[in-house]
């Protein structure tokens, strides 16, 4: 299981490397021509792990033993399609190695963690390009990426509603409050403040619950498990959505002016600046969906990568150095995680504090 789990994201670079020093095969390079096939083959097997690993599931695997059995536990299986269905992943009706599953008299299929209808074959329909072009159905699945975000909320609700608790019996923190404290204060006076101005208490609550739910959605990513919450592009889109429309309700009659008919700019400057700022309000939300998602997937790559040459070169010298290497990545991985945090954060306060902005009163103040 290590094995395949430390090679997974070196396949790609295996497939062009050969490809480039042995070229086209000949009938004199037939051993190449067998190592290529081989290694072709050990790099579609590893891209799939790759998959596994990034994509979120519908059931949660701790690990693979020698013999390939997925060790792990069942999550429930949800999907809408003329009417409700519901069931455990390993139950007789559950998504089982690829196959077709009957549900009341229709056949479904799980297809890169995507439920499509299909008949009892199991066959998908495709385009040239080989996407599946099969219908999907409406998939509420509690899958591992939902149940380790329900497992983190509640987490976060019972740690902060006992570090209230805790304040009303003694202003000296005790407990996990010795270490929040400094990050929540960290997070008022370091970054609303200063971004949001005097206003800031509004969105403090906001951002103290996002930095957190970041952070420790990230910290899990770090586990040998496939948690890989926040590098999946739907959860820090929705992310951005909160902040989009936090900043958007929040904004004030001076930020719309500065948007839609901005003081002080002649008419026609006016008119080429307004689709470009209105463009601004969706590329911000955009950036920070974006960034956060790249660089925690990212990070997954370079790390098990690092691994996998050690598989790839198998000498003393790799076996000693990509170790090393790997523990270094990690660990900077661990400060990756507290920074992302922190910088989505940061421009969500920042676009807040744009947007609430009285830009008016501070032009006559500082007259």
């Amino acid at each position: 299981m290590f094995k395949k789990f430390a090679v997974l994201f070196y396949s790609i670079f295996v497939l062009n490397l050969v490809s480039a020093q042995h070229g086209e095969p000949t009938a004199e390079a037939g051993s190449a021509t067998t190592e290529l096939s081989e290694k072709d083959k050990v790099s579609k097997e590893n891209k799939e792990f790759i998959d596994h690993h990034l994509l979120d599931a519908h059931d949660f695997t701790l690990m693979v033993d020698k013999d390939g059995h997925h060790i792990g536990f069942p999550l429930p299986v949800i999907f809408y399609d003329n009417g409700f269905h519901a069931f455990m992943s390993n139950s007789k009706e559950g998504f089982m190695h690829g196959e077709a599953t009957e549900v009341d008299g229709n056949f479904y299929k799980l297809h890169h963690e995507k439920i499509y209808k299909t008949d009892a074959n199991g066959t998908l329909a495709e385009d040239k390009e080989g996407h599946v072009t099969s219908e999907k159905v409406l998939d509420l699945s509690i899958t591992k990426s939902v149940l380790i975000i329900i497992l983190v909320s509640i987490f976060m609700l019972v740690l902060f509603t006992g570090m209230a608790r805790s304040y009303k019996k003694s202003q000296v923190p005790t407990g996990a409050a010795r270490f929040l404290e400094p990050l929540v204060i960290f997070v008022r006076d370091e970054i609303a403040i200063p971004n949001i101005g005097h206003k800031y208490k509004r969105f403090i609550g906001y951002l103290l619950t996002v930095f957190f739910f970041i952070l420790f959605l990230n910290v899990l990513g770090l586990m040998p498990f496939g948690i890989n919450v926040t590098g999946n592009i739907t959860m820090t889109f929705f992310l951005a959505i909160l902040t989009y429309l936090i900043t958007t309700f929040s904004g004030n009659k001076d930020y719309w002016k500065h948007i839609f008919w901005m003081p002080g700019v002649p008419v026609p400057m006016k008119l080429i600046m307004l689709p470009i700022e209105l463009l601004g309000t969706i590329t911000k939300p955009f950036a920070l969906m974006i960034r956060l998602f790249a660089n925690m997937t990212a990070g997954h790559i370079v790390v098990m990568s690092l691994i996998g040459l050690i598989y790839v070169f198998k000498n003393v010298a790799a076996g000693v150095a990509f170790p090393f290497l790997t523990l270094v990545i990690y660990l900077l991985e661990v400060l990756v995680a507290f920074l992302q945090a922190y910088i989505f954060t940061m421009l969500s306060a920042l676009f807040i504090g744009m947007a609430v902005q009285d830009h008016e009163h501070e032009h006559h103040a500082a007259h």
